[in-house]
């Protein structure tokens, strides 16, 4: 299931590469930058997301119930906390996080990549949020909605991006803000799944 899951997401990010492709040479360039910062940026949380996963299938294993659920809620606490953090970071500095991989004189590149990074790092909470789900079906033996949220996430992202983007007084944006709102949705549908199925067959 973690090869699907994995198999889907290179998938949407290829199809998603294609869109952008079609913007030219300064989208292109903006995006292939940002997402190296982007990726960066949020990478503690993918981790604090594996991390989580240990936690939560060790304690799935010894039946502890309650420590699942404490457990739960701090993780969902200090991963908001985190992300809230790189989130003031990312845009704050953002044309200066750009400048790393772009020369000053690049205006329009920097714009376009500014534009991306202050989106996407607005909304780090989402896919802060989304690691933890990740980690958590994975732990109590349900990988199948891991690759569902997956599926949710970047269908959402792909879809909207190929509905917004030709829109003229939208454009390259559209590509942008479909990312956060693919998490939202799949948040929101783990979380739903999880209060239903709590004290049953998850914790």
């Amino acid at each position: 299931m973690t090869c699907i899951q994995q198999s889907i997401m290179n998938f949407g990010i290829l199809m998603v590469q294609g869109l952008v492709n079609s913007f030219g040479t300064v989208v292109m360039a903006a995006f292939a930058a940002a997402v190296k910062i982007d990726s960066f940026a949020y990478m503690p949380v993918q981790d604090f997301g594996n991390a989580f996963s240990t936690f939560i299938a060790q304690n799935y294993g010894a039946g502890k119930k309650d420590r699942i659920r404490r457990g739960i809620r701090l993780s969902v606490l200090l991963v908001i906390f985190f992300c809230l953090i790189i989130t003031a970071v990312v845009c704050i500095f953002a044309k200066l996080l750009m400048m790393i991989f772009v020369d000053p004189s690049e205006s329009g590149i920097l714009a376009v990549g500014v534009q991306y990074l202050r989106i996407e790092g607005a909304c780090y909470c989402g896919i802060g949020c989304l690691f933890l789900l990740y980690g958590l079906y994975r732990a109590v033996r349900k990988p199948g909605m891991s690759v569902i949220l997956t599926v949710i996430s970047l269908g959402t992202r792909v879809a909207l991006a190929y509905i917004l983007a030709p829109v003229p007084w939208i454009g390259v944006v559209g590509i942008w803000i479909s990312v956060p709102i693919g998490w939202l949705l799949a948040d929101v549908t783990g979380f739903i799944y999880y209060w239903k199925s709590s004290g049953r067959n998850i914790s």
